[in-house]
């Protein structure tokens, strides 16, 4: 990590601390750096709590916005720590793996394939087609589509801030092809 580690915490990061570890089993990775702005870190653990285990999306489609988003960052962090949360509730891995790769996945089930063109747009053209809109509207109702913007939001965030700061990466096989640690790097057409 680019930071060095907190050997002291102040009072209120001592709360904000006590308080993650409390619901997600610890602090660690992006809370290390987020508490260093400790109101910031408090604001955005809510968040992250209401997006990864409250909003009106099903827990799969949580995953997958999350890996969308991971993915579009190049944020393997996030990525390795759900993809196999995401394959233990249902989307299919070999989905995840062409996403992974960069190629375009085909998702079985229609709410996933969605839930990725909707993403996909939003985060690539930052601009949604009124398609796509239409058919994610249907698919998860008015509050769901807002959720997916806001949970996109804040895994985006995530992304940046693992990157940025580089939070330590775990000893797994590098999921993307493009990247090794925190830099991009060439890749021969028969990698692809």
């Amino acid at each position: 990590m680019r930071l060095p580690a907190l050997t002291e915490l102040s009072p209120r990061q001592q709360e904000i601390s006590d308080r993650i570890a409390s619901r997600r089993g610890g602090t660690r990775g992006p809370f290390l750096v987020w508490l260093r702005s400790p109101e910031l870190c408090e604001k955005v653990e809510a968040l992250g709590a209401y997006c990864r285990f409250e909003s009106a999306l099903h827990p799969r489609l949580r995953e997958l916005s999350l890996l969308i988003a991971a993915r579009h960052f190049d944020a393997q962090y996030s990525w390795n720590a759900h993809v196999g949360k995401a394959v233990d509730l249902g989307v299919s891995a070999e989905s995840l793996q062409a996403l992974a790769a960069g190629a375009e996945p085909s998702f079985p089930s229609g709410d996933e394939q969605a839930l990725y063109q909707l993403s996909t747009e939003v985060l690539r053209d930052h601009f949604v087609s009124d398609q796509t809109f239409a058919l994610a509207l249907a698919e998860f109702g008015e509050r769901g589509l807002v959720d997916v913007i806001g949970c996109l939001g804040n895994f985006s965030m995530l992304a940046m801030l693992l990157n940025t700061f580089q939070v330590d990466l775990q000893a797994v096989e590098a999921p993307f092809p493009d990247v090794r640690g925190y830099a991009k790097v060439p890749v021969r057409a028969t990698e692809r």
